[in-house]
C-alpha cells in the first residue's frame, strides 16, 4: 500500500501539558488517555472529537506530578485545550492540567516544555488547624495531610 502524497497527510501539533494532583494519586498514561477521550467526547461531541483527535505520545507522573505530550490535529488546536481544561480528574484522582505551550513536533514540545528542572519537594511538619501535621511542600503551596487525604494550601494558611 502506498503512503499518502505530503499534501494530503494529517498535520499534528503538540501541546506540552502539566499534570498536578494530590501527592499520594496515582496516575497512569491509559487512564489519563481514557478519561482525555471522555471529557473531548462530553465537550465536543463524537464527531468533534473525532476531528480533534487527541492521543497522549508521551507520559510521565510520580510523586503527584508529572507531564505528557499530546497530539492535535493541526486546526483543532483550540479545541484540544478546551478539552484538556475540561479534564478535573484522572482514575478517581482530582488532577490540575495545564498546557505550558504548543509545538509543531514531539521532540520540539518535549525540549521546550517537558524537559524541566522539578519543582523541588521537601516533606515537613507544619501548624494547620491548630495541630502540627504533615505536609508535602512544592514551593509556596503545600498538601496537608488530613483525616482521610489532604487538604490544599499555601503560606499563608500554615505557620
Amino acid at each position: 500500500m502506498k503512503h499518502l502524497p505530503k499534501h494530503l497527510r494529517p498535520r499534528w501539533r503538540y501541546l506540552g501539558v502539566g499534570i498536578e494532583s494530590w501527592p499520594d494519586a496515582d496516575v497512569d498514561r491509559a487512564a489519563f488517555q481514557r478519561d482525555l477521550w471522555y471529557a473531548a467526547g462530553n465537550l465536543l461531541g463524537d464527531p468533534g472529537s473525532a476531528d480533534v483527535d487527541l492521543t497522549v505520545y508521551g507520559f510521565r507522573f510520580e510523586d503527584g506530578r508529572g507531564d505528557a505530550v499530546v497530539r492535535v490535529r493541526r486546526r483543532e488546536v483550540e479545541r484540544g485545550r478546551a478539552a484538556l481544561a475540561c479534564l478535573s480528574e484522572v482514575g478517581g484522582a482530582p488532577v490540575r492540567v495545564t498546557v505550558r505551550g504548543t509545538a509543531g513536533t514531539v521532540r520540539a514540545c518535549e525540549e521546550r516544555y517537558i524537559r524541566r528542572p522539578p519543582e523541588p519537594t521537601d516533606e515537613r511538619t507544619v501548624a494547620f488547624e491548630d495541630a502540627d501535621r504533615d505536609a508535602v511542600v512544592r514551593g509556596s503551596r503545600a498538601d496537608v495531610r488530613v483525616d482521610g487525604g489532604f487538604a490544599g494550601a499555601t503560606d499563608y494558611d500554615f505557620e
